[in-house]
């Protein structure tokens, strides 16, 4: 497995965090820069770390990943996405309670530190399955570096695609008045169903 090989497959892991990310930034149309730097940071620490303990644990765990980790993926995904725009249902119908507070507070609320990590941790569990793959090509000699190098690498594309996905998220956030969250909550819900779908079809 060469260099190009493992920076194929870090982008396609980054996929779903990229996507992720954008619905982070569409829900926060005026998130510090930082913010978004961060979200990206976490999401590519949570890529790096998740094949490595693929790798170490393999022998243990493998059957179990396959079978389990798409499941896992889309139950945390499930549970955002469901929370999101059971959200949005709440505040439409305490605005139409009391529309003259319909104003008040906005729909959209920040995106908390425990909510990242849930995120992070969903869109970085088929990686576990990655790190099988590397300990096979490292048995048969055909992995040219350690795979701290690719986790590294892992990691980093990650973070380098999904902080800018957050930006993209927040310019598209600033058209949506008010639906991003609906949208944001469907997205995640779609990615959780095209993880399982994606396991059964190999």
């Amino acid at each position: 497995m060469g260099y190009l090989e493992i920076i194929w497959i870090a982008i396609a892991l980054s996929m779903d965090a990229c996507s992720v990310g954008m619905t982070d930034g569409m829900q926060q149309p005026r998130m510090p820069i930082v913010k978004a730097l961060a979200i990206g940071a976490t999401f590519g620490v949570f890529q790096a770390i998740m094949p490595l303990i693929g790798y170490w644990t393999s022998s243990l765990v493998s059957g179990a990943i396959a079978r389990i980790a798409p499941w896992v993926s889309f139950g945390l995904l499930l549970l955002l996405g469901g929370k999101m725009i059971a959200d949005v249902i709440r505040e439409r119908l305490r605005a139409k309670k009391t529309p003259e507070q319909a104003g008040d507070q906005p729909i959209c609320k920040p995106l908390g530190a425990g909510k990242l990590l849930l995120q992070a941790l969903a869109t970085s569990i088929d990686a576990l399955a990655i790190g099988v793959s590397l300990l096979a090509a490292h048995s048969n000699g055909t992995l040219v570096c350690s795979i701290w190098t690719c986790a590294a690498i892992i990691g980093a594309t990650t973070c380098l695609l999904s902080a800018p996905s957050v930006l993209i998220g927040k310019k598209i956030g600033d058209k949506l008045s008010g639906k991003a969250e609906w949208i944001g909550g469907l997205i995640l819900i779609a990615i959780g169903v095209k993880i399982v779908v994606e396991s059964y079809l190999g």
